[in-house]
Parts: C-alpha cells; sequence; structure tokens
C-alpha cells in the first residue's frame, strides 16, 4: 500500500491539496512504514494546474491524507481510486500512523460557496 501526505513545507501537512506540489510518500507493509520518499511535483502537475481527466504521479497511491481538500478534488480521487482522507493531525509521520491504527481524525472535504 502506498500513502501519500500533502507537505509543502515538508514538516507539517498542508491545508490545501489542489494547491501543494510536495508530498510524502509511505510505503506501507501489513502496518509497517518500509519506505519514505519525497514527491516533488512542478508547478504543472498541481492538482489546480492539471486537466481533471490526466494522469498523475499520485494516481498509484492508495490513500492520500491532507489537511484540506474540495469537493472536486476529492471525488476526482475517489473516480481513480485513492481515499482522500482530510484531517487535523499536522505532523506527517503522526497522521500515517494514526491512519494504520484506525485512529486518525477525519474532517469532511470543503465544499465551496459561491
Amino acid at each position: 500500500m502506498k500513502i501519500a501526505v500533502s507537505s509543502q513545507n515538508r514538516k507539517t501537512v498542508t491545508r490545501h491539496a489542489g494547491k501543494c506540489r510536495k508530498f510524502w510518500i509511505y510505503e506501507v507493509k501489513g502496518r509497517q512504514v518500509v519506505n519514505k520518499t519525497l514527491l516533488e511535483l512542478p508547478l504543472a502537475q498541481s492538482f489546480r494546474a492539471c486537466a481533471p481527466g490526466s494522469t498523475h504521479p499520485l494516481d498509484e497511491v492508495n490513500v492520500l491524507i491532507t489537511g484540506g481538500i474540495g469537493t472536486g478534488l476529492y471525488h476526482r480521487f475517489k473516480q481513480k481510486g485513492v481515499l482522500a482522507v482530510p484531517t487535523t493531525e499536522i505532523d506527517p509521520d503522526r497522521a500515517v500512523t494514526a491512519w494504520l491504527e484506525g485512529a486518525l481524525e477525519i474532517m469532511p472535504p470543503q465544499i465551496k460557496l459561491l
């Protein structure tokens, strides 16, 4: 399993997945993290800049943990088989550990008001 965590500053969970271009990728076997790498995307591959139907490097993850995600992007991930998980946890490592333990505080996607 692969878990991505949005982390633009590489230290905390980014609050807006659509604008983020840096993601920690955790490779998990069972409930143990076996590898952690940083994925840095060019501006053209931020979710805000890329087309909804296009392929994306995060298409290969199973779960995306982020501090915030709009309903549109949430459903884009869902269509690709990726579970987007908005949370209030700010530490990437603790977020992944909590997810694996079934204890991560999950928030609903953010609805845009016109």
